[in-house]
């Protein structure tokens, strides 16, 4: 506690220092001798806290230097009690009244601003001292390190913003198309179709909500920009020859769950990819979560582990991309390319025997897991497998790399390799992937603890072995990282035909909607390739986040009249509060190493730990470490028995895990959720786009699977929706979700219900056809006008966003079809499905079934499932076909005046048929071969459709017996 007799400043954790006038020990309130630094004390009474800390007597600021004889340095036993006495008050919880000032701020926050002003100043000395000692250095070495230092001054990242010949007309065709909208509304409401009433209100109804969704969809994308990163100025920064390197390490996770539907082949090449990735070795550790306890997922692991001795030095020899063997022996191009080294073709080859070899005992494996034992499995020791029961088995853990003896066939070392399965009990929610992420947290933290982590699907690869070195430009970055919650990836996919029929690629969302919002607060989190700061799980808020509750004494705008404290959202208050306390907490422990484990785990009781994070000393040790790292002194078996504790299926219970902490649960959109929930804390995201894509992986191409897919992030849109998460409405108390990144949350969660407008204007066309009714007046010219423009301003915004997003025409008409598909099948099945398990209960799984398939390329293209999602879109289809026949067909009777109104409804009519022209090409399929169900199903519906309306034709008045002679004569009766 003391050095050469001067006491230790109980606030800031240094010495006390001198006094200015007698050279003794300074000393600041001379009841008590509590001891306190100049500094210290000076920013107390700054601060309006003139009472000591420990005794409360008020500090007498015109006798502090006379009265410096009464010092400290004359009570040596005394000062070295008070010390003893500082650090066993500094265990005292913040909310204790007895340790707080006038102002209700706990005295610890009050030492932790202390300490860091005093931190801030030792820094500037600190810096002033370097400079002195530059202007000793001789020039020559001066002129050596100028560049060293340059280079960790300059930014790993720019932004390089869109032009502003591309992005000022965008802008102002917005607001152009903005006004023409109101313009356009006001001449639809102002003038009914008395004829049409029915019809017009519900088309104006739907504009209205087209409207709406546009205007989400579309002011998010105001400032879209784009990023580079300098790979090179990272490495001269954290990877100085000499010296150790400096880059932060990162754990990786892949998650699984049936090993039937998820081929462990396709695992494996996800897990070699990244063992293989371009990163010190002991910076990167891989978890492989088995979330089904397969025994297969296991062996092939073991394989896995084997091979990746010798395909790890491979790829990293020969700079090989990418490095997921699968990938890169199937890919079509010229391997010879940029390979000098006369090694290179023999080694390839023997490489890919090996590979080759691989492969077969790893299918050998699933040809032998196909029929289960009737005693269940059995391992290589004779002992039954844990997990037989898939749903009913202990914690699992195996080490395959990274421990003693795991070494390459050149002798290097490699990346650790850990299978994880959680513990699975009967009665126990368990939360699907959300939870095995949030248990991959817990066991990583306690066996690695990397500051960073990247998730990923067991079906994506590393492609761009760089692909973390291109995230820590940001994270790492001291001026870019300090609020960075996670940098996400874009997705891009293997397999899918040239035309991209179904807009599996999603090119508009990754490269024109993801894109925008990294203009704003960040893209949102879409469930895979994603670089997350650690402690932005935990719950914290960024470190350089100011406190938005605490009164200011000067207000920015005089007539601005302050809100009530009653009118705040107390539950985000609190929230606030308890991360300001958690992360004083964090600061005090990993500063001061004079406490004692007794002392520490008091400490830790106090601030509730347990309560946020679980029952486990351990982990929430780790979870102070804000730089990542475990003890040098822990013990490996203790460290892989507290991970299968972390692990069990009871450790969350009562704690904050899928609330407020990790993976959010509460809906199958995980992803969304946990995304919403950093922002509102103030983080933001990173959108990082390399030359080379960082991810690949592999997506449904064919149409029922990916309608089913499409269903599923549907419904969890739903649920967020009718969750207490809702954008419309939760965390509006902090304040720190931009307005813009709000609208674009709310647009992910409120698309599913423009399924119902858009199902009613897809089938209007063919009512107005079948009535001969319509649903426009006669146009004036200033009408004509206003939709022309309406038209035009529509066609313009598009052209400039595909000229700044730099995407092609062809996924922009991709993306529009797919918007018409999937809303009027898989949407409006997500909207009943939602609000039948949110408000009743109910579960209803629209499941799909295999029923045909054809071979070759892209042949699962054509593999056609029946599903019930696909009878609303072919009713629409039968309906819209009939309508245009039924309209010809009555224009051609009654002559040449019938063909202009006809124009307009059979415009409307085909404008719906061209957008699920790839909806029928797939439920045609290759032979044209449609299921018989599927054609059963719709012609009922179109016929009971068409019947009842005959039957209760709202447009024939009863009472009109003009009517009813003229009907007589057309059926000529």
């Amino acid at each position: 506690m003391m050095e050469s007799g001067i006491p230790i400043c109980n606030i800031c954790g240094e010495q006390v220092g001198l006094a200015s006038t007698n050279g003794e020990v300074f000393v600041a309130c001379h009841e008590c001798n509590y001891p306190v630094c100049k500094t210290c004390l000076d920013y107390e009474i700054k601060e309006g806290r003139n009472a000591c800390l420990r005794c409360a007597t008020p500090y007498d600021e015109n006798e502090q230097e006379s009265t410096n004889h009464a010092t400290m340095a004359s009570h040596p036993n005394t000062a070295q009690d008070v010390g003893v006495h500082a650090r066993t008050v500094s265990t005292v919880s913040t909310v204790d009244s007895e340790y707080q000032d006038d102002s209700g701020n706990p005295i610890w926050k009050n030492r932790v601003e202390s300490w860091k002003e005093k931190k801030s100043k030792k820094k500037k000395n600190q810096s002033k001292t370097v400079v002195q000692e530059a202007a000793e250095v001789p020039p020559e070495q001066q002129m050596e390190e100028k560049p060293q230092l340059a280079d960790a001054a300059e930014p790993l990242s720019r932004i390089i913003p869109v032009p502003k010949s591309q992005i000022t007309p965008y802008r102002i065709v917005i607001i152009v198309r903005l006004i023409v909208l109101c313009l356009f509304f006001h001449y639809r409401v102002t003038h009914p179709v008395e004829s049409a009433y029915p019809l017009w209100l519900i088309s104006v109804i739907c504009e209205i909500w087209f409207a709406f969704s546009w205007v989400l969809d579309q002011f998010p994308k105001w400032s879209p920009i784009n990023r580079e990163t300098y790979l090179d100025r990272l490495s001269a920064r954290y990877e100085r020859e000499g010296e150790p390197c400096q880059l932060a390490p990162v754990d990786f996770f892949v998650s699984t769950v049936d090993p039937m539907k998820e081929p462990p082949l396709i695992t494996a090449n996800t897990v070699l990819s990244i063992l293989a990735v371009d990163y010190p070795v002991e910076k990167v550790s891989c978890y492989v979560s088995d979330d089904g306890g397969s025994m297969l997922t296991f062996e092939s692991l073991a394989e896995t582990s084997d091979f990746a001795r010798k395909w790890v030095p491979f790829c990293k020899k020969f700079s090989i991309e990418p490095r997921a063997p699968e990938f890169y022996f199937t890919q079509k191009f010229d391997y010879l390319k940029d390979k000098v080294q006369p090694s290179f073709v023999k080694e390839r080859r023997a490489m890919k025997r090996e590979y080759e070899e691989y492969k077969v005992r790893v299918n050998a494996l699933v040809a032998k897991a196909q029929k289960t034992p009737e005693d269940g499995w059995t391992m290589a020791d004779g002992t039954p497998w844990p997990g037989n029961n898939p749903r009913d088995h202990p914690g699992m853990i195996q080490v395959f790399l990274g421990h003693s003896g795991a070494h390459d066939i050149e002798g290097n070392e490699l990346p650790r390799l850990v299978y994880v399965s959680r513990e699975k009990r009967p009665g126990y929610q368990h939360h699907k992937k959300a939870g095995a992420e949030n248990a991959l947290i817990r066991v990583s933290a306690v066996l690695t603890n990397a500051p960073y982590i990247l998730n990923l699907d067991c079906d994506h690869y590393v492609n761009n072995s760089k692909a973390i070195r291109e995230a820590m430009c940001f994270l790492m970055d001291p001026q870019v990282g300090r609020d960075v919650c996670y940098v996400q990836f874009p997705q891009r996919f293997d397999g899918i035909d040239k035309s991209d029929r179904y807009a599996n690629r999603n090119i508009v969302f990754f490269d024109v909607n993801m894109k925008g919002l990294d203009g704003i607060q960040g893209p949102v989190y879409v469930g895979t390739g994603t670089v997350f700061n650690r402690q932005a799980l935990y719950g914290y808020s960024p470190s350089n986040l100011p406190t938005i509750h605490k009164s200011s004494s000067s207000c920015s705008c005089c007539c601005r009249r302050k809100k009530p404290a009653k009118e705040k959202d107390l539950a985000e208050v609190y929230r606030e509060a308890k991360r300001e306390d958690l992360n004083s907490a964090i600061f005090n422990l990993r500063e001061i190493e004079n406490y004692d484990e007794h002392e520490r785990s008091l400490l830790i009781s106090q601030m509730s730990f347990e309560k946020t994070f679980g029952m486990s000393s351990v982990f929430i040790e780790s979870t102070l470490m804000e730089n990542g790292g475990v003890p040098d002194s822990a013990n490996p078996s203790t460290l892989i028995r507290e991970a299968i504790h972390v692990i069990g299926c009871g450790y969350e219970e009562k704690t904050a895990w899928g609330k407020e902490i990790g993976w959010i649960y509460g809906s199958v959109t995980e992803d969304i959720l946990t995304g919403f929930k950093m922002q509102c804390r103030g983080w933001r995201s990173i959108y990082c786009m390399p030359l080379r894509p960082a991810f690949k992986g592999s997506a449904p191409i064919n149409l029922s699977d990916r309608l089913h897919q499409v269903l599923r992030w549907a419904l969890g849109s739903v649920e967020i929706f009718l969750s207490r998460h809702c954008p419309l409405w939760y965390g509006f108390g902090g304040g720190r979700l931009k307005w813009l990144q709000r609208l674009a949350y709310t647009n992910t969660i409120v698309y599913p219900f423009t399924s119902l407008p858009l199902i009613a204007y897809c089938v209007l066309p063919a009512v107005c056809l079948l009535t001969g009714k319509f649903i426009i007046p006669t146009l004036s010219n200033v009408a004509s006008v206003l939709f022309l423009g309406l038209f035009l301003s529509i066609i313009v915004t598009s052209v400039l966003e595909l000229r700044w997003s730099g995407i092609g025409i062809e996924d922009w008409w991709r993306n529009e079809q797919f918007w018409v598909i999937g809303g009027v099948s898989a949407h409006l099945f997500a909207v009943f499905q939602g609000f039948l398990k949110m408000l009743a209960g109910i579960d209803t799984n629209f499941t799909v079934t295999a029923k045909a398939a054809d071979d070759g390329e892209f042949g699962d293209l054509y593999i056609f499932k029946w599903t019930t999602v696909l009878i609303p879109p072919t009713t629409i289809l039968i309906v819209n076909l009939v309508g245009v026949v039924a309209g010809f067909s009555d224009a051609l009777n009654k002559g040449y005046e019938a063909w202009g109104p006809l124009f307009g409804k059979v415009f409307f009519s085909f404008w719906v048929i061209l957008h699920l022209y790839p909806f029928l090409k797939g439920l045609m399929g290759r032979q044209n071969r449609t299921p018989t169900i599927v054609v059963l199903w719709s012609v009922l519906l179109a016929s009971v459709f068409s019947l009842v309306w005959v039957k209760i034709n709202p447009f024939v008045s009863k009472d009109d017996p003009s009517a009813v002679v003229q009907n007589c004569i057309d059926m000529d009766c």
